[in-house]
């Protein structure tokens, strides 16, 4: 039987990270868990994210998978390294892949990072930002209305312009020309992000990068599939099984139209 790379995110973020895996492995099996019940994990304690992290991995593990992806910025920040301590197989999150992709991309070495209240009180991206480029300015801000926005699917709308535009009015007049969309969830806000912040400022999304990760320690490992057949998708939530469907169904498109898919609600946390 084929092994699975397992995602979890703490709702329907992480989907923009399963997307671009899809994109670049497209042999690759993939077990999804979106934790919508509880969404959103970036106001809540760090004690109480590791621990519901801990309940997702020991969920995930009944699949036997070959690598778990932290496709939430927030329990990147907080739970990597205790997930790491604990199993045996490749853990990957998507902050260190995020910083990578913006200073590659910056040119004057101003970067902004958006990102729950937990990512940015963690500081993990300007940590991650300052090892790869000592001198390179910083401007974070938390954006704790994004993720409600998102799990609501309510991505192109009057409301979520203006809560957007609220929300970054103090970054718009920064120098930044790279702007690191530092939770999984704010992908899909993409098109009102940009419209926002102009042309000036160039978007980095972490999933790019982290698929990029996912496909080099797969191939070191020699772990890389083989199959040419389609594989079957699993995908979990832990809330509303019908918005998730919904909004995940959109946002994968063409890849699980071409692809089978197990759409499942375990009873897991509370």
């Amino acid at each position: 039987m084929q092994q699975a790379i397992a995602v979890l995110d703490s709702g329907v973020g992480g989907l923009t990270v399963v997307k671009e895996v899809m994109r670049q492995l497209p042999r690759e099996k993939i077990v999804y868990f979106g934790d919508t019940a509880r969404t959103p994990y970036g106001p809540r304690p760090a004690e109480e994210i590791i621990r519901f992290t801990r309940e997702i991995v020991d969920y995930l593990a009944q699949f036997n998978p070959k690598m778990i992806v932290i496709a939430c910025n927030t329990a990147t920040a907080v739970a990597l390294e205790d997930i790491r301590s604990r199993v045996r197989i490749p853990v990957v999150g998507v902050i260190n892949p995020g910083a990578r992709a913006a200073i590659g991309r910056t040119k004057t070495g101003w970067i902004g990072v958006i990102g729950t209240e937990g990512t940015i009180k963690s500081g993990a991206y300007e940590q991650a930002l300052r090892r790869l480029s000592p001198h390179v300015e910083v401007v974070s801000k938390a954006c704790p209305r994004f993720v409600p926005l998102v799990e609501a699917g309510n991505f192109r709308s009057p409301e979520t312009y203006q809560t957007v535009l609220q929300s970054l009015a103090s970054l718009r007049s920064s120098h930044l020309d790279c702007l690191i969309l530092g939770c999984t969830h704010y992908p899909f806000l993409t098109e009102t992000i940009s419209e926002v912040m102009g042309p000036s400022v160039t978007l980095i999304s972490s999933a790019d990068e982290t698929a990029r990760e996912i496909s080099t320690i797969l191939h070191e490992n020699n772990q890389l599939a083989g199959s040419v057949e389609s594989p079957v998708h699993q995908f979990f939530c832990s809330g509303d099984s019908k918005k998730f469907q919904e909004i995940a169904q959109d946002w994968l498109g063409e890849q699980i139209r071409l692809t089978p898919v197990v759409w499942q609600v375990p009873h897991i946390g509370a």
